[in-house]
């Protein structure tokens, strides 16, 4: 595991020490600690039945944990009643009230904590606005499109003007197109009204996108907390790797060749300014190759697969009998499938080592 350093100026406005939770014998959380800074969107990332919604269930107070402490404005808030810690929460399946239009759905929450009238019609009116519902209050919930369902949950969230906003899979039943706009909107709303919140998802292109830092969890824990960038460049281990989807993998032995560091591989020997000694695991970036055949480590290889991804082209190459991804901007002039092509890796920029090798899962960044 790798802890993020690099935190904002800005003090922590939730704190999570040690966080234990078991369902039986099923220890779903173990030990989960981190912090979130005022106005940031921290997303929990990872697959499903890592343990990303319960926690978010003994943030909100719902689930209680076995062990552990939750502060919030430097207060511990483990026994405070959910309806009393002043968070809002946005779930899957938006819970909108089939009965109630979209004003009513949106006024609801303020109208149980006894706001005035008038108050409420301001606010209303003011989050609308702000989440592109203009004119939509007398509108029935039930004649909306799904992108329109899920802005108004998102304004039912945000009317009472939550220290906490806490989103479990909010965009998982959205169409791509839809959910690639809605991440765009969803930002910048949130970083507008300058809300903390909480994202869980298991998809990595949302998490990146919506979040400023991105805890990575796996089996109950912290895998790896950052920014975006970051994890990206600098996987923690191959299984923060694999779970980006960057699957160019190959055993690899370090060593000291009297003049310098290397990384002895079937591909080749890639220069590192670390001393590695013994067995590693190599990470080949998919964007690492260039087809110059000018600059660093020659391959040559045959084009099994195309496809065509927007501005990217995703090739699927066999080298030295293993099947590599790259990506390559969809201009550039690829050989067709079945024929030959040379490349060139980036030596030192295009790989990520890792200790240990290529079947350990819990092998770690060097």
């Amino acid at each position: 595991m790798i802890k993020d350093t690099q935190l904002l100026d800005d003090q922590p406005v939730l704190i999570l020490k040690g966080i234990y939770k078991s369902f039986g014998d099923n220890q779903v959380l173990a030990g989960i600690g981190f912090e979130i800074l005022d106005g940031e969107i921290l997303a929990l990332l990872g697959p499903s039945g890592c343990g990303k919604s319960t926690l978010l269930s003994i943030i909100a107070g719902i689930e209680s944990p076995n062990c552990g402490e939750v502060y919030w404005g430097g207060s511990q808030v483990d026994n405070i009643p959910p309806h009393r810690r002043g968070f809002g929460l946005m779930f899957q399946d938006y819970m909108l009230f089939p009965h109630m239009n979209v004003y009513e759905n949106v006024a609801f929450g303020l109208k149980m904590s006894g706001m005035e009238r008038d108050t409420i019609q301001v606010r209303v009116l003011e989050t609308l606005e702000l989440v592109g519902l203009v004119g939509f209050g007398e509108r029935d919930v039930n004649s909306l499109s799904g992108g329109e369902q899920q802005r108004v949950a998102l304004a039912r969230s945000l009317a009472p003007r939550p220290g906490l906003l806490m989103l479990d899979e909010p965009l998982a039943s959205i169409d791509r197109t839809l959910r690639e706009r809605l991440m765009v909107d969803l930002r910048r709303i949130l970083h507008q009204l300058k809300q903390t919140a909480i994202y869980v998802t298991h998809d990595q292109e949302e998490a990146f996108a919506l979040a400023d830092r991105v805890v990575v969890m796996r089996q109950g824990k912290v895998e790896q907390i950052g920014k975006p960038e970051d994890i990206y460049r600098q996987p923690a281990s191959i299984f923060v790797a694999r779970f980006l989807g960057m699957t160019n993998l190959i055993k690899g032995m370090g060593v000291f060749d009297g003049n310098q560091n290397i990384i002895e591989t079937s591909l080749g020997h890639f220069p590192t300014t670390k001393p590695i000694e013994g067995p590693v695991t190599v990470l080949i970036r998919p964007e690492s190759a260039s087809l110059d055949g000018q600059i660093g480590i020659q391959l040559q290889g045959n084009m099994l697969e195309k496809t065509f991804r927007g501005n990217l082209c995703q090739a699927t190459i066999a080298i030295g009998g293993r099947r590599f991804d790259f990506n390559f901007l969809s201009n550039s002039e690829l050989p067709e499938e079945g024929q030959d092509i040379q490349l060139s890796l980036d030596p030192i920029e295009g790989i990520v080592v890792f200790r240990s090798d290529l079947d350990d899962q819990n092998s770690i960044l060097i």
